[in-house]
């Protein structure tokens, strides 16, 4: 199973849930016990613990993670739940499915503790759309996503297609709904912004899927090539933040997927 840390979790689903309407295949309204699986940091579940008059618990393996939820919180692995048969009528899961070697088996432990509905929120993340004042970021971007997709040893862009796993564990009613979670960066510029700017320009961001873009195909050669133009990249966005000329859109889709046990 892939991991990240508070920081990551909190600068990725920043913003995310401003608009809910996605999530009205859940019926929060009439929830009364919802586990949100693979929480992190709690993002998701202090929206569902606002749309809900029901009991939300977050349950997580990392116990760092955990200590950042305000409300219930247990340690637990998502493919051995520590929760009894239909314990809840909603479990809930975002962005966790796509980091699992084995999902199904993930989606069938969620029906094992809900006894009404089921739901994930995973992103295709091979469909992911940028737009930026840089010109070579778009490109580089690109570059660096097709080569750490084929190189992940996890389905990233699961997306919509969770809709299949939810039909292979017998799950009834099942639908999707897209969702776009759309980043922008625009002046003036937050901390954030000015700090994942300074990591383009070090390349240690990129220096992070090392692994994975060389199993996908990338040389090192290659790769200490991209790893400069993506530096480079970072100082002429730098360059333009400083003018507060900078600007950057980044869209990515979110499949809602909900079934009944």
């Amino acid at each position: 199973m892939r991991r990240f840390g508070a920081e990551y979790l909190r600068e990725t689903r920043r913003g995310m849930w401003e608009d809910t309407t996605a999530l009205a295949g859940l019926d929060l309204p009439n929830r009364r016990r919802v586990l949100d699986v693979g929480c992190g940091t709690g993002e998701l579940t202090s929206v569902l613990d606002a749309a809900s008059p029901a009991e939300v618990v977050g349950v997580d393996r990392d116990p760092d993670l955990l200590a950042h939820l305000t409300g219930p919180a247990v340690r637990g692995d998502a493919l051995a739940l520590p929760f009894a048969d239909d314990t809840f009528d909603l479990v809930v899961c975002q962005a966790l499915l796509i980091n699992l070697p084995d999902p199904a088996a993930a989606v069938h432990e969620f029906g094992r503790v809900s006894r009404d509905l089921v739901a994930a929120i995973e992103p295709d993340n091979g469909a992911v759309t940028i737009e930026s004042t840089v010109d070579s970021e778009a490109r580089l971007a690109t570059t660096a996503r097709k080569h750490y997709l084929t190189g992940v040893n996890t389905d990233v862009t699961l997306g919509a297609a969770a809709a299949d796993l939810f039909r292979e564990a017998g799950f009834s009613d099942v639908s999707t709904v897209r969702y776009d979670h759309v980043r922008t960066v625009s002046p003036p510029y937050d901390p954030h912004e000015l700090e994942n700017a300074k990591r383009k320009a070090l390349g240690s961001g990129l220096s992070k899927n090392r692994e994975e873009m060389l199993a996908g195909g990338l040389t090192t050669d290659a790769f200490e090539a991209l790893r400069e133009a993506w530096r480079e990249m970072g100082r002429d966005a730098i360059t333009q933040m400083q003018t507060e000329t900078y600007e950057k859109s980044e869209t990515v889709p979110f499949y809602v997927t909900v079934g009944r046990v």
